[in-house]
């Protein structure tokens, strides 16, 4: 994508005819720059997908609050919960629970 350098906006491809060759245009003002037929890429950079960090983490949830419902795995009848606004906020928060018991620490959520 090439952006106009007079008035910012996106410029348009135009195809050659009669004689100019392929160019990209500006919609708005008489802004024209010529492509040149062989295009050079001046240098290529390798991306690195950065490392995702948890917004809430392990101990977060050990020691938040406690509340007797049952573990979908095991059944055990207590965890820990935390609630998060994941959507718009005129719509509920999203609950995270983690299993109290030291076998499962399933964790779950509840929309």
């Amino acid at each position: 994508m090439e952006f106009c350098p007079s008035c910012g906006n996106m410029l348009g491809y135009e195809k050659p005819n009669l004689g100019h060759p392929s160019r990209l245009c500006c919609p708005t003002c008489p802004y024209v720059c010529n492509i040149e037929s062989m295009v050079k890429i001046k240098r290529k950079q390798a991306l690195v997908r950065k490392k995702i960090e948890p917004v809430i983490t392990l101990d977060d949830m050990n020691n938040g609050p406690k509340t007797e419902v049952p573990c979908p795995r095991c059944s055990h009848g207590e965890a820990t919960f935390t609630q998060v606004q994941i959507r718009s906020a005129d719509e509920p928060a999203t609950i995270f629970y983690s299993c109290l018991n030291d076998k499962c620490n399933h964790i779950w959520r509840e929309d």
